[in-house]
């Protein structure tokens, strides 16, 4: 195999499963070169990819070591899309009736569904997520993404337990704002005790779902890792949970002149 054809090889490899760990033994066994061969492409991928800012390339040594590529993205590269997203929500045909935004489209978009999960990965990788955890509604497609650039398994919580998913764990919560109460729950077996797991959501506007979730993950003993939501509304100031990062905030929403956003917080700290 000519180089460029191995280089090719690592390289779809690396991107078809970030974040797990590739064998460097057994990469060279399936390609038919020593050890200190790959050792070398990887140092050439590694500084490709970092001068693209495509992500990050890590090798380990050792007995049970390789190389894994975790796809964060640099600040500058997140807020440009962060930037083209705001641009692309504040069209005024999205106004629904209600003053609601039409997001389908772009929940359900690939592209975009992977951009907002490299992002929380971005954010939220040396927070060591374990899992990723969201509810049965649009955000599913973000917190896959999600889950998979962090290399890690995403788990949903339904507005109902299934049969199929074996015994579950439910709580009952009200929305923020509302004397109705909902149903929240999560099969047993997705979580073991004491995982780290990062929750995920579409729209936050009060935060009674992701309050549900955090307290839903109380009964597992496992820990909040953090919070990520692609859009956070600016009223009510106080959410129910204590910290969240949020790559959108919603300032209002008018007919004539359609959704009004800027970019989260975390964009005007740095």
């Amino acid at each position: 195999m000519k180089r460029a054809d191995r280089l090719a090889a690592i390289v779809q490899r690396l991107l078809e499963r970030p974040g797990q760990l590739h064998s460097l033994t057994q990469m060279s066994e399936e390609l038919g070169v020593a050890k200190s061969t790959i050792s070398e492409d990887l140092a050439r991928i590694r500084q490709a990819f970092a001068e693209a800012g495509l992500g990050r390339v890590e090798t380990f040594a050792g007995v049970n070591g390789g190389v894994r590529y975790l796809p964060l993205r640099g600040e500058a590269t997140i807020r440009a899309w962060a930037e083209e997203l705001r641009a692309l929500l504040q069209q005024p045909d999205r106004v629904l009736p209600g003053g609601l935004i039409y997001l389908v489209d772009v929940l359900f978009n690939p592209l975009w569904a992977q951009r907002v999960g490299e992002t929380f990965a971005s954010w939220f990788h040396a927070q060591r997520v374990e899992y990723v955890l969201t509810v049965e509604t649009r955000g599913v497609p973000l917190a896959l993404f999600t889950a998979w650039a962090l290399g890690c398994p995403m788990v949903l919580a339904r507005r109902n337990s299934r049969a199929t998913e074996g015994s579950a764990v439910s709580i009952h919560y009200a929305s923020t704002g509302s004397d109705r109460i909902q149903t929240m729950s999560l099969a047993r077996r997705a979580l073991p005790p004491g995982s780290r797991v990062l929750v995920v959501d579409d729209f936050m506007r009060g935060g009674g779902s992701v309050r549900a979730m955090c307290h839903l993950l109380e009964e597992f003993e496992a820990e909040v890792a953090g919070v990520a939501v692609m859009i956070a509304t600016s009223v009510p100031e106080e959410k129910e949970v204590p910290a969240y990062e949020a790559m959108l905030v919603l300032e209002d929403v008018t007919e004539s002149h359609g959704p009004r956003l800027r970019l989260g917080d975390r964009f005007r700290e740095g």
